[in-house]
Order: C-alpha cells, then structure tokens, then sequence
C-alpha cells in the first residue's frame, strides 16, 4: 500500500473513531429513565458524570489535535521564468586614467608660484608651477659677465696674434676659455629653466601634492596629468580561481555607488601576466568609452561576462539540491531530476523533467515525500535580466 492510500485509511479510522465515541458519550450521559431503560444502562451518579464527561472532551481533542498531523503541509513554491542567464566573474576596481603623466622637479625647491589647479586642462609646455630659483639667477647672472670677459680676452689675445704680439699657444687658451664659460652659462640657463614646472603634454590636471611656500625635494611628483584624447579604464583586482575565464574583448557590466541606478559598459583590455602571491588576484584593465560618466578615483563593481544564454528557464538557486529539484502537480509532490547549466546567487538554469509551467518548491526540506499531498504559496521570481551565474569573492 503507498503512502496516500495510508494517509487516507488513517483519517477514515479517525472519523469513525469519533462518531463511535460521540455515540457513547451520549449513551453515558443520557439522563432520561425511560431512554436509560430501554437502552438497559442505570442511572449513573454524578460524580461518574463528571468523569465520564472529562474523560469524553479529553479523548475528542486528542482526536482532533492528532488529525492536524494528516492534514496537508503547506510549502512556499515558485513559478519558472524565461530570460537571459549571464556567468559572470565579479571583482571591484578602480577608475583611473589610462596614461597618468607624473610632473616633478629636476631640481629640489621651494614653490613660490602656482598657475593651475586641479581640475585645469591644459595645454603642452604650459607652465604649472614655479620654484624659487634666486640663486640660481644670481649664478647665471655671475656666468654671463665671466662669458662676456672670456670672449674680450679671446678677441684680445686674436688681434695680437694678427700682429704676432702674442703666441699661438694664448691664442688657443683663450677660445678654451671661451667654450668653457659658455658651457657653463648654458648649463646654469638649463637648470634655471627647470624652476619652472611644464606639462610635457596636453590634457587634464588630476592631482597636485604642493602648495606655495612647500619644500619640494628632486623627483617628488607635484602634479599628476591624465593626457588628453586617452579614454579612461578600470583596475580591478580578479581572484585567480577566476582568472582562466577572463580573456581580451569580453564585455563587463560595471556598477558604482555614485551611480545607483545606471550600468556602466566596458571591455576588458589587459589581464597582467604576473598575479599577487599575497592577495591570490591578478589584475585586469577595463577600457572605458570616451563619454562615460565615470570620474578618476571612483569605486566600482564589475561583472565580466564569461558566458551568456537568451531565453533559458530560471529557478530559484535555492530550490535546486544535487541536481534534484521538487514540484508541485496535481497538489501532490514530484521529485525530479534537472540538469544545471549557468548557477548563480539567486537563480539557476535548469533543463530535463522539468516544465515551464511547474511550481517548484523553494525551500525543500529533508523530509518530503514524494506523492505527498501539499498545499502550496505561490511566491513571485523576478523575470527581469539578471546575473544567473556569478563568480568571484
């Protein structure tokens, strides 16, 4: 005999029970002489009364509490839905410019003039800042009246030797004085120029670590420049589980917190060759479109798109144990076997037994069973495009 034909033999048994029983109690109860003769019963007393009535109304609410255990469970269960399914990595990055121009002086000094802010865009060999260069004028001034008298001696000792006043050997001495005091005027011009801090080439100011009467030792970056005409890109940093699904051209959905309602599109560009030991992730750049809205320095979440399915059928992930999943036909309980394809947090693609119009049970528990009668609460499953399979910490 199955599971239901049992289930319903015992609530058969439980209703007679309780119609005998009811009977009885009447019988036991009846107060009427004639009735009692007739039936051949005494008149009982009423302290039997009393228990016969006590014992009556305790044996009818076990009764009826026990047949709440054969009534039908009620389980929360989901209608399948048709859309997209997506597998895709997850990690998150940051904005950044694609070439980041790094602006320093060659020679250490205190700024006493800033031209440009944050924020400034500018153009090649714009001058963005100025650093005391005093001294260095001082020296240059110096040189030039050293090169103008190394030059008078030079034309001197030339004009003596036309004559034969002098000898070849102070002729030549002078032109060495000449071309050394030259050298070295326009090696101090050089270093003068330096004082001045220009960009190299045009674009957009995003960074300056100084401000007027700062100390600014050799080679410490003052300005940073995102050259122009350059798109912006993403760094994100991609587990190394994850990595051997990540190649050049795939497209990636990019969310940020300044942007809650917009999905931002790119394409991965470059996965670096040589991963972190530490932190087990390798990093990936994300081209950007020219028109994006997304700013340097901005946080983001990215969805690498590594696969991607149209019109597959939708579970919920957590309805689906072991390739195994339960339905609801007919109100009674049918296990089935699926085949998974794109799993993700929220939903799964499934196939095999399964059909568009089953209501699958949620949450199945251990203990069901199958033929069972249920009752069921339908809950709703988004059919909007989702991420179905999704990876990545």
């Amino acid at each position: 005999m199955s599971k239901p034909e049992v289930a319903e033999r015992d609530q058969r048994c439980q209703a007679t029970l309780m119609s005998s029983l009811a009977i009885r109690l009447r019988d036991l109860t009846e107060t009427d002489p004639d009735r009692r003769e007739r039936r051949g019963w005494g008149i009982p007393s009423r302290a039997t009364l009393r228990v016969l009535s006590a014992l009556g109304l305790l044996a009818i609410s076990l009764i009826a509490a026990g047949g709440w255990l054969f009534l039908p469970t009620t389980l929360a269960v989901s209608r399948l839905v048709r859309g997209p399914a997506v597998q895709a990595v997850y990690a998150t990055g940051t904005v950044e410019a694609t070439i980041t121009i790094r602006i320093a002086p060659q020679i250490g000094g205190r700024i006493i003039e800033l031209k440009v802010d944050e924020g400034s865009i500018v153009k090649a060999d714009d001058v963005l800042a100025r650093l005391d260069d005093s001294d260095l004028r001082e020296s240059v001034a110096e040189l030039e009246v050293r090169a103008r008298y190394a030059e008078q001696q030079f034309e001197r000792a030339s004009r003596l030797a036309q004559t034969g006043a002098t000898t070849k050997e102070k002729l030549d001495q002078a032109q060495a004085d000449v071309n050394a005091a030259r050298h070295v005027l326009r090696r101090a011009n050089e270093q003068l120029a330096f004082m001045s801090l220009r960009t190299p080439a045009a674009g957009t100011v995003i960074r300056r670590d100084g401000e007027i009467g700062d100390y600014v030792p050799v080679n410490q970056s003052v300005f940073y420049l995102a050259k122009a005409g350059v798109p912006l890109r993403i760094s994100a940093d991609v587990d190394e589980e994850d990595i051997p699904l990540v190649k050049n051209g795939q497209t990636v959905l990019i969310r940020s917190d300044a942007f809650p309602s917009q999905v931002f599109r790119g394409e991965v560009k470059d996965v670096t060759p040589k991963g972190d030991p530490i932190a087990r992730s390798y990093r990936v750049r994300i081209a950007l479109p020219h028109d994006t809205a997304l700013m340097i320095g901005m946080t983001a979440e990215v969805n690498i798109v590594t696969a991607q399915k149209t019109n597959v059928l939708l579970a919920p992930s957590s309805a689906v144990k072991s390739a195994r999943v339960w339905v609801v036909r007919d109100g009674r309980l049918i296990p089935l076997t699926v085949q998974i394809g794109i799993k993700g947090r929220e939903q799964s693609e499934v196939s095999g037994e399964i059909k568009d119009d089953d209501l699958i049970v949620v949450e199945p528990l251990q203990d069901l069973q199958a033929g069972k009668r249920v009752h069921v609460r339908v809950q709703s499953q988004s059919s909007a495009p989702a991420v179905a399979g999704q990876t990545g910490r």
